[in-house]
């Protein structure tokens, strides 16, 4: 015996499920900002607009810096930080944000070693701009394990020691920029072709693109 359904019934149920992706679907990536915030120090205030205070209604799609995939479901797409003077190390809470695709947080004062599964932290990203920071120690060989990348900016930081051969297995990079660190040791083959900005001011670092030849010891 089939029953029948009034039309009402299913608007009904379609703004229950709004309603119930609007204010459940995000919050991993309500977890994923509070987190984000509070592992960070803010001199200037600027992410004091992420207001949390009214947690089952938040939209942190008008955060500063927060881009969602739709403006009515609270799921992050990117986080843009760039220039904030933000102070601390690398953020907390990220890998609550599941389906975010670009992290930018260049231009800021935060320091420490990147993680060393960053991959499991940010795996779905197809961008990352961490240039003009103090960040310090090797450049994770997970980094690699982040498939969809096709950015990755590192400039003007501390960075040491060799470039993860790994990276070179990155399907779809299309630029690597490691200027201005403390890299040391020959530049992978695989990144020939790139600019020799891509890799200046880094005086240990050898090989093409850069004209300075690597000695065998």
């Amino acid at each position: 015996m089939l029953i029948s359904v009034a039309p009402s019934m299913y608007i009904f149920l379609g703004v229950i499920l709004q309603t119930w992706v609007f204010s459940h679907g995000g919050e991993t990536d309500i977890q994923c900002l509070l987190a984000l915030k509070a592992s960070l120090r803010d001199p200037f205030h600027y992410l004091s607009s992420w207001n949390f205070n009214n947690n089952s209604h938040v939209s942190i799609c008008s955060f500063l810096g927060v881009e969602c995939w739709h403006p009515d479901e609270n799921k992050v797409l990117n986080i843009r930080l760039s220039g904030l003077g933000l102070q601390g190390q690398f953020p907390q809470g990220l890998e609550n944000c599941t389906s975010m695709t670009g992290l930018d947080l260049s231009n800021n004062d935060l320091s420490g070693n990147l993680p060393s599964d960053i991959s499991q932290k940010i795996p779905m990203v197809t961008s990352v701009d961490f240039s003009s920071n103090k960040f310090s120690g090797q450049i994770p060989a997970s980094l690699a394990n982040c498939t969809y990348l096709n950015i990755i900016k590192l400039s003007e930081n501390q960075f040491s020691g060799e470039i993860p051969a790994q990276l070179g297995g990155l399907p779809r990079l299309k630029t690597f920029q490691v200027s201005s660190n403390r890299l040391n040791g020959p530049i992978p083959s695989v990144f020939r072709s790139l600019p020799p900005d891509s890799f200046a001011n880094n005086p240990r670092l050898c090989g093409p693109p850069l004209s300075v030849a690597c000695v065998s010891t």
